[in-house]
């Protein structure tokens, strides 16, 4: 499920498409069809009401933080050197974090997405920069 929650968070702000949630969803289901969460979001077509069946179906307590960190990270980092707007990145990025479980908001990372565009403030592009570059790089 840490795959899936963080492919439909990556969908919910365009940074993967909606086809490459669907086909995570598609190749877990199919790896294992007794799985009854995986068949119900198989129904499910509004990625908001999918993300929220995830978040609330979800044992935290064995819940793999850094494997759905690996996955994140991986995909924003390609969305990143695509997306030419610093401030419309970080907005995405904090939005992001807003709607992350709370159990991840405050763990490393994550909780850096909430301030890494403080320097924007005084026009420090570059220290932004290279915020959430350390951030890209936290799990390697």
């Amino acid at each position: 499920m840490e795959e899936l929650l963080a492919y439909a968070f990556l969908s919910l702000y365009g940074i993967v498409s909606e086809n490459e949630y669907s086909e995570k969803l598609d190749t877990l289901f199919l790896a294992n069809p007794e799985n009854e969460d995986l068949l119900n979001l198989e129904g499910e077509t509004d990625i908001i009401n999918a993300i929220r069946y995830i978040r609330t179906h979800i044992d935290y307590g064995s819940y793999n933080h850094e494997c759905f960190g690996k996955i994140l990270m991986a995909k924003i980092k390609v969305y990143y050197k695509q997306c030419f707007d610093i401030k419309k990145f970080s907005e995405a990025m904090y939005s992001l974090w807003e709607n992350l479980p709370p159990i991840l908001q405050d763990e490393e990372p994550f909780y850096t997405l909430s301030y890494a565009d403080d320097p924007l403030s005084w026009s420090d592009e570059e220290q932004t920069r290279k915020i959430y570059e350390s951030i890209f790089n936290y799990y390697q």
